[in-house]
Protein backbone atom coordinates (compact mmCIF):
# COMPACT_ATOMS: atom_id res chain seq x y z
CA UNK A 1 0.00 0.00 0.00
CA UNK A 2 1.63 3.55 -0.67
CA UNK A 3 2.21 5.13 2.67
CA UNK A 4 0.23 8.00 3.79
CA UNK A 5 2.01 11.01 5.00
CA UNK A 6 0.25 14.24 5.95
CA UNK A 7 -0.57 14.28 9.70
CA UNK A 8 -4.28 14.83 9.27
CA UNK A 9 -4.14 11.48 6.72
CA UNK A 10 -1.87 9.68 9.29
CA UNK A 11 -4.43 10.33 11.89
CA UNK A 12 -7.22 8.86 10.32
CA UNK A 13 -5.45 6.06 8.89
CA UNK A 14 -4.56 5.12 12.31
CA UNK A 15 -8.17 5.42 13.64
CA UNK A 16 -9.08 3.13 11.14
CA UNK A 17 -6.51 0.57 10.83
CA UNK A 18 -6.00 -2.39 13.13
CA UNK A 19 -2.75 -2.31 12.41
CA UNK A 20 0.09 0.26 11.74
CA UNK A 21 3.86 0.73 10.94
CA UNK A 22 5.73 3.76 11.09
CA UNK A 23 8.22 3.47 7.88
CA UNK A 24 11.13 6.25 7.14
CA UNK A 25 14.31 5.74 4.94
CA UNK A 26 14.52 1.70 5.69
CA UNK A 27 18.05 2.59 7.24
CA UNK A 28 17.19 0.72 10.45
CA UNK A 29 14.36 -1.51 9.17
CA UNK A 30 16.57 -4.78 9.79
CA UNK A 31 16.53 -4.28 13.64
CA UNK A 32 13.94 -5.74 15.57
CA UNK A 33 11.70 -8.51 14.48
CA UNK A 34 8.91 -8.80 10.96
CA UNK A 35 6.18 -6.75 10.87
CA UNK A 36 3.77 -8.64 8.70
CA UNK A 37 0.25 -7.23 7.86
CA UNK A 38 0.35 -3.74 8.62
CA UNK A 39 -1.11 -0.33 7.06
CA UNK A 40 2.33 1.17 6.34
CA UNK A 41 2.40 5.43 7.40
CA UNK A 42 4.96 8.03 6.45
CA UNK A 43 5.63 11.06 8.29
CA UNK A 44 6.02 14.33 6.76
CA UNK A 45 9.30 15.97 6.43
CA UNK A 46 10.81 19.69 6.56
CA UNK A 47 12.68 21.93 8.75
CA UNK A 48 9.16 23.55 10.65
CA UNK A 49 11.52 26.26 12.70
CA UNK A 50 15.04 26.88 13.69
CA UNK A 51 15.92 29.06 16.87
CA UNK A 52 19.63 29.60 16.88
CA UNK A 53 19.49 32.08 19.88
CA UNK A 54 17.52 29.40 21.46
CA UNK A 55 19.45 26.84 20.41
CA UNK A 56 16.40 24.14 19.22
CA UNK A 57 15.36 22.96 15.97
CA UNK A 58 11.82 21.77 14.99
CA UNK A 59 11.60 19.15 12.56
CA UNK A 60 9.12 16.91 10.98
CA UNK A 61 10.02 13.71 11.62
CA UNK A 62 10.31 12.26 7.69
CA UNK A 63 13.37 14.72 7.38
CA UNK A 64 16.33 12.88 6.30
CA UNK A 65 19.09 13.74 8.78
CA UNK A 66 21.61 15.11 6.00
CA UNK A 67 18.80 17.96 5.36
CA UNK A 68 18.48 18.94 9.28
CA UNK A 69 22.45 19.18 9.65
CA UNK A 70 22.72 21.23 6.20
CA UNK A 71 19.81 23.59 7.39
CA UNK A 72 21.94 23.97 10.98
CA UNK A 73 25.03 24.45 9.24
CA UNK A 74 24.03 27.73 7.97
CA UNK A 75 23.87 28.82 11.56
CA UNK A 76 27.12 27.57 12.81
CA UNK A 77 25.09 25.17 14.89
CA UNK A 78 24.41 21.18 15.00
CA UNK A 79 22.56 18.43 16.39
CA UNK A 80 24.65 15.24 17.25
CA UNK A 81 22.18 12.54 16.38
CA UNK A 82 24.89 11.18 14.43
CA UNK A 83 23.21 8.87 12.04
CA UNK A 84 25.41 6.13 10.42
CA UNK A 85 23.04 7.22 6.85
CA UNK A 86 22.73 10.51 6.03
CA UNK A 87 19.54 9.30 4.52
CA UNK A 88 18.18 7.89 7.61
CA UNK A 89 14.71 9.95 8.57
CA UNK A 90 15.10 12.09 11.95
CA UNK A 91 11.65 10.05 13.07
CA UNK A 92 14.08 6.68 12.29
CA UNK A 93 16.63 7.62 14.44
CA UNK A 94 15.12 8.41 16.99
CA UNK A 95 12.59 6.02 17.13
CA UNK A 96 15.42 3.50 16.72
CA UNK A 97 17.79 4.91 19.68
CA UNK A 98 21.10 4.34 18.51
CA UNK A 99 23.39 6.90 19.78
CA UNK A 100 26.29 7.96 17.17
CA UNK A 101 29.92 7.47 17.79
CA UNK A 102 29.93 10.75 19.36
CA UNK A 103 28.32 9.92 22.18
CA UNK A 104 30.81 9.95 24.83
CA UNK A 105 31.16 13.63 24.43
CA UNK A 106 27.71 14.64 23.41
CA UNK A 107 25.56 12.07 25.61
CA UNK A 108 22.70 10.02 24.42
CA UNK A 109 20.39 10.41 21.63
CA UNK A 110 17.40 10.99 24.74
CA UNK A 111 19.40 14.05 25.53
CA UNK A 112 18.90 15.98 22.24
CA UNK A 113 15.20 15.34 22.45
CA UNK A 114 12.96 18.38 23.60
CA UNK A 115 9.22 17.53 22.29
CA UNK A 116 7.62 15.04 20.31
CA UNK A 117 4.91 14.91 18.35
CA UNK A 118 2.42 11.92 17.54
CA UNK A 119 -0.28 10.58 16.70
CA UNK A 120 -2.28 7.76 19.39
CA UNK A 121 -3.31 4.78 18.76
CA UNK A 122 -6.95 5.99 18.94
CA UNK A 123 -5.94 8.71 15.88
CA UNK A 124 -5.35 12.04 18.01
CA UNK A 125 -2.07 13.95 17.50
CA UNK A 126 -0.81 14.43 20.78
CA UNK A 127 2.22 16.10 22.18
CA UNK A 128 4.69 15.07 24.85
CA UNK A 129 7.75 17.44 26.33
CA UNK A 130 7.79 21.22 25.63
CA UNK A 131 10.09 23.53 23.00
CA UNK A 132 12.66 24.71 25.27
CA UNK A 133 15.59 23.47 27.18
CA UNK A 134 13.52 23.88 30.51
CA UNK A 135 9.98 23.10 30.22
CA UNK A 136 7.23 21.50 32.27
CA UNK A 137 7.63 18.87 35.00
CA UNK A 138 6.40 15.39 34.73
CA UNK A 139 6.20 12.38 32.46
CA UNK A 140 9.25 12.41 29.91
CA UNK A 141 7.33 11.48 26.85
CA UNK A 142 9.88 12.83 24.64
CA UNK A 143 12.49 9.97 26.00
CA UNK A 144 9.56 7.09 26.09
CA UNK A 145 9.58 7.61 22.40
CA UNK A 146 13.19 6.81 21.83
CA UNK A 147 14.24 3.18 21.05
CA UNK A 148 10.26 2.49 20.60
CA UNK A 149 10.86 0.80 17.31
CA UNK A 150 7.88 2.51 16.18
CA UNK A 151 5.39 0.55 18.82
CA UNK A 152 4.25 3.18 21.06
CA UNK A 153 2.55 5.65 18.27
CA UNK A 154 3.43 7.40 15.11
CA UNK A 155 6.26 10.29 15.85
CA UNK A 156 5.14 13.06 13.20
CA UNK A 157 7.37 16.41 14.18
CA UNK A 158 9.98 16.79 17.12
CA UNK A 159 11.65 19.62 18.84
CA UNK A 160 15.49 19.63 19.52
CA UNK A 161 18.01 20.85 21.20
CA UNK A 162 21.02 21.73 18.83
CA UNK A 163 24.32 22.85 19.67
CA UNK A 164 27.40 25.53 18.57
CA UNK A 165 29.20 23.23 15.40
CA UNK A 166 32.71 23.18 16.45
CA UNK A 167 35.30 24.86 15.00
CA UNK A 168 37.63 22.11 14.20
CA UNK A 169 37.06 18.22 14.31
CA UNK A 170 39.58 15.42 14.25
CA UNK A 171 40.64 12.17 14.22
CA UNK A 172 43.66 11.10 15.77
CA UNK A 173 45.57 7.44 15.98
CA UNK A 174 47.49 7.37 18.94
CA UNK A 175 49.72 4.56 20.23
CA UNK A 176 48.47 5.19 24.14
CA UNK A 177 46.13 2.89 25.41
CA UNK A 178 42.33 3.32 25.24
CA UNK A 179 41.48 2.44 28.97
CA UNK A 180 43.93 5.83 29.76
CA UNK A 181 43.27 8.32 27.14
CA UNK A 182 39.97 9.54 28.48
CA UNK A 183 41.82 10.52 32.12
CA UNK A 184 44.98 12.28 29.40
CA UNK A 185 42.89 13.82 27.21
CA UNK A 186 40.37 17.39 28.09
CA UNK A 187 36.72 15.95 27.43
CA UNK A 188 37.37 14.06 24.03
CA UNK A 189 34.56 13.33 21.94
CA UNK A 190 34.92 9.69 21.20
CA UNK A 191 37.67 6.93 21.80
CA UNK A 192 37.38 4.08 19.83
CA UNK A 193 39.44 0.68 19.45
CA UNK A 194 38.82 -0.94 15.91
CA UNK A 195 40.79 -3.77 13.84
CA UNK A 196 43.50 -3.23 16.94
CA UNK A 197 44.18 0.55 16.39
CA UNK A 198 42.79 3.18 19.04
CA UNK A 199 41.46 6.31 17.83
CA UNK A 200 40.19 9.76 19.56
CA UNK A 201 38.08 12.38 18.27
CA UNK A 202 39.14 15.46 19.36
CA UNK A 203 36.23 18.73 18.88
CA UNK A 204 36.64 22.39 19.44
CA UNK A 205 39.37 24.90 18.87
CA UNK A 206 41.66 23.99 16.58
CA UNK A 207 45.08 25.03 18.66
CA UNK A 208 43.81 23.68 21.65
CA UNK A 209 43.62 20.43 19.52
CA UNK A 210 47.11 20.60 18.30
CA UNK A 211 48.27 21.45 21.99
CA UNK A 212 46.47 18.43 22.93
CA UNK A 213 47.83 15.88 20.29
CA UNK A 214 51.55 17.27 19.93
CA UNK A 215 52.99 14.43 20.84
CA UNK A 216 54.64 11.60 19.09
CA UNK A 217 51.95 8.73 19.79
CA UNK A 218 49.27 10.70 18.04
CA UNK A 219 48.79 10.99 14.32
CA UNK A 220 45.97 12.63 12.48
CA UNK A 221 43.81 9.49 10.74
CA UNK A 222 40.55 9.29 8.88
CA UNK A 223 37.43 8.48 10.78
CA UNK A 224 37.00 4.99 12.00
CA UNK A 225 34.67 2.54 10.11
CA UNK A 226 31.74 0.77 10.74
CA UNK A 227 32.73 -3.51 10.58
CA UNK A 228 31.29 -4.60 7.78
CA UNK A 229 29.19 -8.13 7.43
CA UNK A 230 26.69 -10.01 6.34
CA UNK A 231 25.28 -10.47 9.67
CA UNK A 232 25.58 -7.42 12.66
CA UNK A 233 25.13 -6.50 15.88
CA UNK A 234 25.62 -3.86 18.86
CA UNK A 235 26.70 -5.05 22.01
CA UNK A 236 26.44 -2.92 25.40
CA UNK A 237 28.27 -3.45 28.54
CA UNK A 238 29.33 -1.81 31.58
CA UNK A 239 32.33 0.08 30.39
CA UNK A 240 34.55 -1.41 33.23
CA UNK A 241 34.11 -4.86 31.45
CA UNK A 242 34.94 -3.80 27.72
CA UNK A 243 38.65 -4.84 27.84
CA UNK A 244 37.20 -8.25 28.95
CA UNK A 245 34.92 -8.56 25.89
CA UNK A 246 37.04 -7.51 23.48
CA UNK A 247 39.72 -10.19 24.40
CA UNK A 248 36.56 -12.87 24.21
CA UNK A 249 35.83 -11.20 20.78
CA UNK A 250 39.04 -11.23 19.32
CA UNK A 251 39.18 -14.94 19.68
CA UNK A 252 36.09 -15.55 17.26
CA UNK A 253 37.33 -15.83 13.98
CA UNK A 254 36.13 -13.56 11.39
CA UNK A 255 34.41 -11.34 13.79
CA UNK A 256 35.23 -7.71 13.07
CA UNK A 257 34.97 -4.77 15.81
CA UNK A 258 34.52 -1.62 16.43
CA UNK A 259 34.72 -0.50 20.75
CA UNK A 260 33.40 2.97 22.31
CA UNK A 261 35.48 3.40 25.30
CA UNK A 262 33.60 5.30 28.05
CA UNK A 263 30.43 4.21 26.64
CA UNK A 264 30.13 0.53 26.78
CA UNK A 265 28.88 0.19 22.95
CA UNK A 266 30.53 -2.11 20.76
CA UNK A 267 29.65 -2.84 17.11
CA UNK A 268 30.29 -5.91 15.52
CA UNK A 269 30.20 -7.58 12.30
CA UNK A 270 30.60 -11.04 10.46
CA UNK A 271 29.95 -13.70 7.72
CA UNK A 272 28.89 -16.11 9.67
CA UNK A 273 25.36 -16.44 11.69
CA UNK A 274 28.05 -18.35 14.62
CA UNK A 275 29.76 -15.37 14.66
CA UNK A 276 27.00 -13.65 16.02
CA UNK A 277 25.96 -16.56 18.31
CA UNK A 278 29.72 -16.32 19.60
CA UNK A 279 29.39 -13.05 20.40
CA UNK A 280 26.35 -12.79 21.96
CA UNK A 281 27.80 -15.52 24.56
CA UNK A 282 30.79 -13.29 25.17
CA UNK A 283 28.54 -10.19 26.06
CA UNK A 284 26.05 -11.95 28.05
CA UNK A 285 28.94 -13.95 29.91
CA UNK A 286 30.24 -10.27 31.04
CA UNK A 287 26.55 -9.20 31.73
CA UNK A 288 26.05 -7.09 28.51
CA UNK A 289 23.07 -7.56 26.27
CA UNK A 290 23.61 -8.02 22.23
CA UNK A 291 20.73 -6.14 19.96
CA UNK A 292 20.63 -7.56 16.31
CA UNK A 293 20.94 -4.92 13.80
CA UNK A 294 21.11 -6.79 10.56
CA UNK A 295 21.20 -10.24 8.77
CA UNK A 296 20.61 -13.28 10.99
CA UNK A 297 17.00 -12.77 10.27
CA UNK A 298 16.77 -16.35 12.10
CA UNK A 299 18.19 -14.95 14.92
CA UNK A 300 16.50 -13.66 17.74
CA UNK A 301 17.21 -9.79 17.73
CA UNK A 302 17.13 -9.22 21.25
CA UNK A 303 18.22 -12.39 22.92
CA UNK A 304 16.79 -13.74 26.24
CA UNK A 305 18.49 -11.13 28.42
CA UNK A 306 15.90 -8.21 26.96
CA UNK A 307 16.38 -5.14 29.40
CA UNK A 308 13.78 -4.24 31.42
CA UNK A 309 11.18 -5.78 29.44
CA UNK A 310 8.34 -5.69 32.18
CA UNK A 311 8.66 -2.34 32.40
CA UNK A 312 8.56 -1.20 28.58
CA UNK A 313 5.33 -3.81 28.23
CA UNK A 314 3.46 -1.85 30.92
CA UNK A 315 4.41 1.57 28.80
CA UNK A 316 3.43 -0.10 25.53
CA UNK A 317 0.16 -1.56 27.09
CA UNK A 318 -0.47 2.27 28.59
CA UNK A 319 -0.09 3.61 25.12
CA UNK A 320 -1.61 1.37 22.88
CA UNK A 321 -3.60 -1.39 24.66
CA UNK A 322 -4.21 -3.13 20.91
CA UNK A 323 -1.29 -3.72 19.94
CA UNK A 324 -1.76 -1.90 17.03
CA UNK A 325 1.77 -0.05 16.41
CA UNK A 326 4.17 -2.78 14.48
CA UNK A 327 3.24 -5.56 16.06
CA UNK A 328 6.16 -8.24 15.81
CA UNK A 329 9.02 -5.81 16.18
CA UNK A 330 9.52 -5.54 20.20
CA UNK A 331 7.52 -9.28 20.77
CA UNK A 332 8.82 -9.57 24.44
CA UNK A 333 6.85 -6.38 24.77
CA UNK A 334 3.46 -6.99 23.24
CA UNK A 335 0.65 -8.16 25.98
CA UNK A 336 -1.88 -9.56 22.94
Amino acid sequence: MTPTTAVAEIAAAVATATAVVPIGAGTHAEIGGRVLEATEVRAPSGIVDVQPFDMTVSVRAGTPYAELDAALAEHGQECPLDASDASATVGGIIATGLSGLRRLGHGPLRDHVLEVEFVTAEGKVARGGGPTVKNVTGYDVPRLFVGSLGTLGVITRVTLRTRPRPAASEWFETATAASVLRGALFAPTAIVRARGVTAVLLEGNAADLRAETDTASFAPSAAPTHPVGVHRARIAIDPAQLDGLLTALDAIDGLDSLAEYGVGTVHVATETVSGLVAARGAAEGLGGWMLRTGGATDLDPFGGTFPAVELQRRVRHALDPTGKFSPGRVPATETR
